[in-house]
Order: structure tokens, then C-alpha cells, then sequence
């Protein structure tokens, strides 16, 4: 079983005995004329910026030979149905050896499903919280990834921030799939402190002037917290450009310099520490003077 949730708008996917059904809220736009095939259906939602995509809702087959026609659906409806696209449920395949607990692997289908999902240039959506999503629920129980979810390179492109995670059920082997699309949001750059700030001249001066522009406040705990907060901004934004500036100092003094060398430490000291570009460009166009 898994459900899709997009903020107001949401897809039901229950995996039925034999059938799959797929249900969304009225005030969703979606195609009139579902295509239903034999372990799918697929549906076009239309946003309201224009940007439509399909989903398509799968419920595998057990029997080898059943697994190669639904692998053969998939491509049809692909030629049927260009543009963004998701594919939600259970495929009742793998094609990793780590989508199983043990060594009982059939890889002749496995490498049909990895062909399948290389020549539709499909990718995986990470799963979140959990490894497994199906278990035979025997005291040493055989664990499987059953339950994915796969999409096309410009689905993604409308969703850069959509997160799978995994729920807990009492009344499946299965376990459900959550996918928010707009819940994976980008986290702070994390602080790395450089061992040789120390060994700088001014570095105890400039920690202990952002130290002391924080006032104490009534909570000694959010102080301090503010009081972190700004030594941080400090030795990220100014220290970096500092040691730059002494780097560049040195290197004027060089016969010639490598232009290359130079534009690649201002990308990685960008990338890296996100200093501004306009103090990079200040910094370049100093060098570029004394060139």
C-alpha cells in the first residue's frame, strides 16, 4: 500500500487482491479517459501552472512469465505517454542484490527490471526510514523492497524537493509509502571550523569583537546560542576572504600566474563556505589589476 500526499492534493493507492485502485481529491485536474492496463492504471494531472505529468499506479504480477508482459506494459505506456512522469506501487521486482535479505535471487528478472529502468532513463526516488518494505513475517523473516518509487529526470525537475518515507502497518506484509513533494527542504549549510584559523593574526580579536556584539538577553541559553550563531557568520564570511586575500598576495609575486588555478579557488571558496560573489569578483579584479 502507499499514499502520496502533494500538500492539499492527494493519491490514494490501495493494492487490492488482483486490481489496483487510485482515488484524488475533486478539486484536482486529472484526465478523463484513465488508461488502464492489466497491472496498472495511469492518470494525467494537470497543475494549475501548466505543468502536467502522469502517474502511474502498478500492482506486479508473481509469475515469471507474468513479470515479463507487465515489465513490456510499462514500455507501452511510456510510448503512450510522454513527458514527466511517476511510477508508484508494487512491482513484485528488484534489481539490486541489497533489495533482499538473503542470497535467493533471481537475477535474469532482476536484470530485466535494471534494463527496463535504464532504457526509460527512469530513477529511483530514495526511501527514507526504512530498507525493506515487504517481510514474509516468519520468525526469520525474508525481507524484500517490493514498494518503490521511480520517475522521469523532468518529473523531478517539477519536484526537486519531494521526499519518500515509510509509515508502519498492522493489517499488510507491506509497509506504506509517504511521498511529499514539496517536504524535502534544503538544510543549512553545515559550519566547518578550519584547524589553522588560530595560526591567523586577528583571530582572537575577530572571534571576541562578534562575541561581544551579542547583548545578554533574559535566557542565558538563546545568548549563547546567538552569541555562537555570530562567531560562526564571522570566521565564514570575513576569514575566508582574509586567507584568500594572503593567498592572492603571495601569488602575485609570481612570474606568472595561473589564471585557471585562481577562478577554481573562487568556485571552491564559494561552494565551500558561500562566501558572496561580489566579494570574489572584488577579490579577482584586484588580481586581474596586478597581472
Amino acid at each position: 500500500m502507499a499514499q502520496i500526499s502533494l500538500n492539499s492534493l492527494l493519491f490514494l493507492l490501495l493494492v487490492l487482491v488482483g486490481g489496483v485502485l487510485v482515488a484524488w481529491r475533486r478539486h484536482i485536474s486529472v484526465s478523463d479517459n484513465p488508461r488502464i492496463d492489466n497491472h496498472s492504471i495511469t492518470i494525467q494531472v494537470s497543475q494549475s501552472n501548466g505543468k502536467n505529468w502522469w502517474l502511474t499506479c502498478v500492482y506486479g504480477p508473481q509469475g515469471n512469465d507474468a513479470k515479463i508482459q507487465f515489465l513490456q506494459e510499462l514500455r507501452d505506456i511510456r510510448v503512450a505517454c510522454p513527458g514527466p512522469w511517476m511510477i508508484a506501487g508494487d512491482f513484485n521486482l528488484i534489481y539490486k542484490d541489497e533489495d533482499k535479505n538473503n542470497a535467493n535471487l533471481n537475477r535474469a528478472m532482476m536484470g530485466r527490471f535494471r534494463k527496463l529502468i535504464n532504457d526509460l532513463a527512469l530513477k529511483e526516488l530514495p526511501l527514507h526510514g526504512r530498507k525493506f518494505t515487504w517481510s514474509n513475517q516468519q520468525e526469520s523473516p525474508t525481507l524484500v523492497r517490493l514498494d518503490r518509487v521511480l520517475c522521469s529526470v523532468d518529473w523531478e525537475d517539477i519536484f526537486p524537493n519531494c521526499l519518500l518515507q515509510s509509515a508502519a502497518s498492522d493489517d499488510s506484509d507491506h509497509c506504506p509509502l509517504l511521498l511529499g513533494f514539496h517536504d524535502n527542504q534544503r538544510g543549512r549549510r553545515r559550519f566547518h571550523f578550519e584547524s589553522f584559523w588560530p595560526k591567523l593574526e586577528g583571530f582572537h580579536e575577530a572571534v571576541a569583537s562578534a562575541w561581544t556584539s551579542v547583548p545578554a538577553g533574559a535566557c542565558p541559553f538563546i545568548t549563547l546560542e546567538k552569541k555562537y550563531n555570530a562567531v560562526t557568520k564571522s570566521l565564514q564570511s570575513c576569514w575566508e576572504v582574509a586567507l584568500l586575500e594572503n593567498i592572492l598576495s603571495i601569488w602575485m609575486n609570481w612570474e606568472f600566474p595561473y589564471m585557471n588555478f585562481l577562478i577554481l579557488i573562487f568556485l571552491l571558496l564559494k561552494r565551500r563556505y558561500g562566501v558572496p560573489l561580489s566579494k570574489c569578483l572584488r577579490i579577482r579584479h584586484l588580481a586581474l589589476m596586478d597581472i
